[in-house]
């Protein structure tokens, strides 16, 4: 019989907010459910990198299973779960279709082209972007809306910067500026890798931003998807620890290219393709199927694995827009559905549940911060007390202040 479940819920972490009667999303959410299994269990906030630090997803799920940060990079994962095959020496980049207003002023005026980005418009244009002449052998494959992975094939070094300013140590982080690739060393090969990486963005920025599907977006109203950026530069297959006595539901690539790395046998479903320009219908649309599939994929493995983890992503994305409502909403909906299963079977078949985010998106910042994330434990005690899963309560929670890389030995699911 499975013996526990952890749950990321993305960006789950927030602050108060006006919207909200100065609630987070999480206070503000009606969830019997988590509450009921609080109410049972412990509860604690966690600094899923460490105090202070402002982590990536990658980073945060990387540390929450007991990795150090160097043991994988962004680029890779999501190679790795996009399908992608690399060899050593492969450099891989994370990706996302974004929008600038001129290479020379280099402005992002959005970083995911207004998250309007079709899947077919992606597929569009990916397949010019694939044609572009290079000195090397190169894949460019779209994979969730305004996300794709980049793939230079031969021996580069990943000792190279990304070109958004957002994701650089020490850059201002309201500059909303693109910046060159650069090289972190003193190598030859280094300054090659950044020469080549910016070559290609020059060309792709070049066919992008006169491309017949960015011309027929701006008329329109949309914003074109004429630049691409870039981060998580890996040449390394990841070295993580090995999870084979866990079963993962993961969809999006990171998730899946990490599970797949840990050993995890992964149940993935392909994700509602955006055909319109309603981005949150689609999230939605995905929502709903995730849950879904969540609770078949632990009700197909509840006598075959040890543990399952369920990473749901659509709870970040409305603290990147500064939409608390959205996100109470989707945390009520995970949990009627995903979290009102586990409190049928839990219980009686003493099955222990982590829950917890990957990091904080607050949604007055717009953005990751490194406020602690909420950290639940449901460890079948059969005297209730009455709790609520929320920031301010998990702040005085039995469970206490937690580093990452120390949660899953500190619940038992790891020794």
């Amino acid at each position: 019989m499975m013996k526990g479940v952890f749950i990321i819920l993305d960006g789950l972490g927030d602050l108060p907010h006006k919207m909200l009667e100065d609630m987070t999303p999480l206070e503000a959410a009606q969830t019997p459910n988590l509450d009921f299994l609080a109410s049972r269990g412990q509860l604690g906030y966690v600094h899923t990198v460490k105090p202070g630090f402002v982590p990536e997803s990658d980073e945060a799920i990387v540390s929450l299973f007991g990795n150090e940060l160097i043991s994988s990079t962004r680029g890779q994962l999501e190679a790795i779960g996009s399908n992608l095959k690399l060899t050593r020496g492969d450099l891989a980049f994370r990706v996302n279709f974004g929008t600038i207003d001129s290479l020379e002023k280099g402005n992002i005026l959005d970083r995911r082209a207004g998250r309007t980005l079709t899947n077919s418009e992606a597929n569009q244009l990916a397949k010019s972007l694939n044609k572009i002449k290079m000195p090397c052998k190169f894949v460019f494959k779209p994979t969730i809306q305004h996300r794709a992975s980049l793939v230079f094939r031969g021996g580069f070094s990943d000792n190279v910067s990304g070109n958004d300013s957002t994701y650089m140590d020490g850059m201002d982080l309201i500059s909303n500026r693109i910046v060159k690739c650069k090289a972190l060393d003193e190598e030859e090969n280094s300054q090659y890798t950044a020469n080549i990486v910016n070559e290609f963005l020059e060309k792709a920025f070049s066919i992008l931003n006169t491309h017949p599907v960015n011309v027929e977006r701006v008329r329109r109203g949309l914003l074109p998807a004429n630049f691409l950026l870039i981060r998580g530069a890996g040449i390394e297959p990841p070295k993580l620890k090995q999870y084979k006595n866990w079963v993962s539901a993961s969809y999006m690539p990171l998730e899946i290219g990490f599970s797949n790395a840990c050993g995890m046998k992964n149940y993935s479903f392909d994700y509602p393709e955006l055909t319109g320009i309603d981005a949150y219908e689609n999230l939605w649309k995905g929502l709903r199927k995730a849950c879904k599939h969540s609770v078949n994929v632990i009700k197909k493995n509840l006598k075959r694995a040890d543990y399952a983890y369920i990473h749901i992503k659509e709870t970040d994305l409305p603290g990147h827009d500064n939409k608390p409502i959205e996100k109470k909403l989707m945390i009520e909906y995970i949990d009627i559905t995903l979290f009102k299963y586990l409190r049928g079977i839990a219980p009686q078949n003493k099955i222990k549940v982590l829950v917890t985010g990957d990091h904080s998106t607050p949604c007055k910042l717009k953005g990751h911060s490194a406020d602690p994330v909420p950290v639940l434990f449901y460890n079948c005690g059969k005297v209730p007390v009455a709790k609520k899963f929320c920031e301010r309560e998990c702040r005085k929670g039995e469970l206490g202040e937690i580093m990452g890389p120390e949660i899953l030995k500190k619940v038992g699911f790891v020794k």
